[in-house]
């Protein structure tokens, strides 16, 4: 009976045994394949696209209404049509970021993109979506309290809004559908994990709350009560990245935070005409009517 061959480990010229191939490193959304450039990079780029977009669409839109390049900032501001324009803009601008968002993240389809960024589903630490759309319903309510303390809340983006109804349903749109999965994509998703990595959990909190809220603080100025809440969800929804380690019910409470506003924007008119017509239900039956369908939910 022959025996069989042994297979001896592989030798080097001195008789050593060669080292086994390094292991690729096992990326996950606290240690992500991206660095602090490149998440600074798109974040930047997210900007330059919505400007680039604004003005490709703009322009065209001015020069057929017969309006000079001299005129085209006070149009800009002023016109309803050119106001619808700019944030219907938003749209294209957001998908060209979630491109090249795909292309960083995956490394051009290398890497998992959803598994990358901690949007796959499976929520960690006890955390479910009904959880995520209560938080975020304890958000809006907040939100809207502060708002009954602080006054008015006029400002540059409530009179984008109030500008036409064809402004009003594209701000929803975007608010909905787009914005929340951008924002989150950036922030949380790029930045906060590039950040983490480089300065610890606590600074890519603090780094990541501050500058979401910032970045916001101009379309809101100076209704201190939209910024107070601004700075509440932004704090919120980073401390649940943080502690979560994912980014899907950071998505979720920004997408229900968000459309929350948006039917607001949409069933406005409806509800100025009901009221109008009908005499106005009583805080506390709304109130009632709002507590029954919170505990439906759950």
């Amino acid at each position: 009976m022959s025996t069989p061959p042994i297979t001896l480990p592989a030798e080097g010229a001195e008789g050593i045994p060669l080292e086994e191939p390094p292991q690729p490193p096992a990326y996950a959304p606290d240690n992500p394949p991206w660095g602090l450039p490149g998440a600074l990079g798109l974040l930047i780029l997210s900007f330059v696209l919505m400007v680039v977009t604004q003005v490709v669409c703009l322009v065209p839109y001015a020069l057929r209404r017969g309006v000079k390049l001299d005129e085209l900032p006070q149009f800009a501001l002023n016109d309803p049509g050119a106001i619808f324009v700019q944030i219907a803009s938003i749209i294209p601008a957001h998908l060209l970021t979630l491109g090249a968002a795909w292309l960083l993240v995956t490394r051009v389809g290398k890497l998992p993109f959803l598994k990358m960024l901690g949007l796959e589903w499976g929520w960690g630490r006890g955390l479910t979506f009904w959880r995520c759309v209560g938080l975020a319903v304890l958000l809006y309510l907040a939100g809207w309290s502060i708002l009954q303390v602080s006054g008015p809340t006029d400002n540059a983006l409530e009179r984008l809004i109030q500008s036409s109804r064809a402004a009003a349903l594209a701000t929803a749109f975007a608010a909905t559908f787009t914005a929340p999965l951008v924002e989150e994509l950036v922030f949380r998703g790029l930045l906060y994990s590039a950040l983490r990595r480089l300065v610890g959990k606590v600074w890519a909190v603090a780094v990541v709350f501050l500058l979401f809220a910032l970045i916001h603080v101009p379309q809101y100025w100076p209704s201190y009560g939209v910024i107070a809440t601004i700075l509440l969800l932004s704090f919120t929804l980073t401390m649940l990245r943080a502690r979560t380690g994912r980014l899907l019910p950071c998505f979720v409470v920004h997408l229900i935070f968000n459309g929350v506003q948006s039917v607001i924007i949409v069933a406005e008119p409806y509800l100025k005409s009901y009221v109008e017509k009908n005499a106005a239900p009583s805080p506390g039956l709304l109130l009632e009517l709002l507590l029954r369908l919170f505990g439906a939910a759950f």
